[in-house]
C-alpha cells in the first residue's frame, strides 16, 4: 500500500513539473490583507500553495496546501487539502485540516474566473468548531507576468468553549499577482 502512494504522489509531482510556474500575488480587503504564494496552479497536476491573511480585528491565519488540478473541458478543477494554523483575536490559537476544492474557467486569454470552497469541521481542528474557507472572483492578466483580481473572500473561525465567532476575512478586494 504505501509503496503504491508514493509511486502516485511522485508520478502526480513529474506530471505536473513540467507545466508548473511559481506565483506571488497580494490582495487588500477594507479590513484585511492576503499575501500567497502558488506552485503549479494554472496547469493540470499537483498544485501547492501557501498564504497568510491578517485582520487587525480578528487575529490571523497561515495555510499550507496541496491539491491535484484536473482539466474538465473549458474548465479547471481543483480538489485537495489545507492545513491551516489559527490565531483569533478573540479565542484560542489552534489548527484546521480542510478539505475541499475549486473550479475556474479561462473565458479569453487573458481573462479568467474562478471559486473555491474548504472547510474543517470540529473534529479536524482544534480551537474552533469550525473553519470555512471561500472565494470567487476574476482575473485579468494585462501582460505576463503581471495579473489583477478583484473578488470576494471570506474566511471564518466558529467560536469554542464560549469564545466568539471571528471572520478573518469577509468583503470584496483587489490584488495582483506575478507569475513565472
Amino acid at each position: 500500500m504505501n509503496k503504491l502512494l508514493v509511486a502516485t504522489v511522485a508520478g502526480l509531482a513529474l506530471v505536473s513539473a513540467s507545466a508548473s510556474a511559481i506565483s506571488i500575488s497580494g490582495q487588500a480587503g477594507e479590513k484585511y490583507t492576503n499575501l500567497s504564494v502558488g506552485f503549479g496552479q494554472d496547469s493540470a497536476g499537483l498544485t501547492m500553495n501557501g498564504n497568510y491573511t491578517h485582520n487587525d480585528d480578528d487575529g490571523d491565519t497561515a495555510g499550507l496546501g496541496l491539491g491535484l488540478n484536473v482539466p474538465l473541458g473549458p474548465f479547471m478543477g481543483t480538489v485537495g487539502g489545507r492545513a491551516v494554523y489559527l490565531n483569533p483575536k478573540d479565542g484560542d490559537e489552534g489548527y484546521a485540516l480542510a478539505v475541499g476544492g475549486g473550479l475556474s474557467w479561462q473565458i479569453f486569454d487573458s481573462v479568467s474566473v474562478f471559486g473555491d470552497y474548504y472547510y474543517s469541521p470540529d473534529s479536524l481542528s482544534s480551537g474552533v468548531k469550525n473553519y470555512q474557507e471561500a472565494s470567487a472572483g476574476a482575473r485579468w492578466t494585462i501582460m505576463r507576468p503581471i495579473t489583477v483580481e478583484a473578488g470576494y473572500r471570506y474566511i471564518g473561525l466558529d467560536g469554542k468553549d464560549g469564545d466568539r465567532d471571528n471572520a478573518i476575512a469577509d468583503g470584496p478586494y483587489v490584488g495582483v499577482s506575478a507569475g513565472f
